[in-house]
């Protein structure tokens, strides 16, 4: 199973792309013309209008860090926070499965939890940033 070991890498990678695509193709149209319906929405759910803009910023900054594997735990965490507050606010209510449910919004933010604890990976800025670290920790 050591082949698999290898592999690793390219499962952070694959990670990151599936989280980061997923989260600017959510967040593309709230930032380029829809802030006022996601403002609406948040303030909707007993939520201050400015918390709308951070989330819009981690959903699509965030996004963008996680493709590119800059900040990459930083990035991850924001998402993190923003999925806890969405399953908290909005899909909780909806069950685990079925129209606006957890189970979505809930494995993104499982992806965005492992992205915290094993970094960017080497494929990433984050490790050609610390010289091929990967973003994971080091024995020093």
């Amino acid at each position: 199973m050591r082949y698999l070991d290898r592999l690793q890498p390219l499962a952070l990678l694959v990670l990151r792309l599936v989280l980061g695509v997923i989260m600017v193709a959510h967040s593309y149209w709230k930032v380029f013309g829809g802030e006022h319906k996601v403002v609406e929405m948040v303030t909707s759910h007993g939520l201050p209008a400015w918390s709308a803009y951070l989330s819009m910023a981690a959903e699509f900054l965030g996004g963008l860090m996680v493709i590119l594997g800059a900040l990459t735990r930083c990035a991850a965490l924001a998402i993190l926070i923003d999925m806890a507050v969405a399953i908290w606010k909005v899909h909780w209510k909806n069950g685990l499965t079925g129209n606006g449910a957890v189970e979505f919004p809930l494995a993104l933010a499982a992806i965005s939890f492992a992205l915290i604890f094993f970094g960017a990976g080497p494929i990433s800025l984050d490790s050609v940033r610390r010289g091929g670290g990967g973003g994971g920790s080091k024995s020093k």
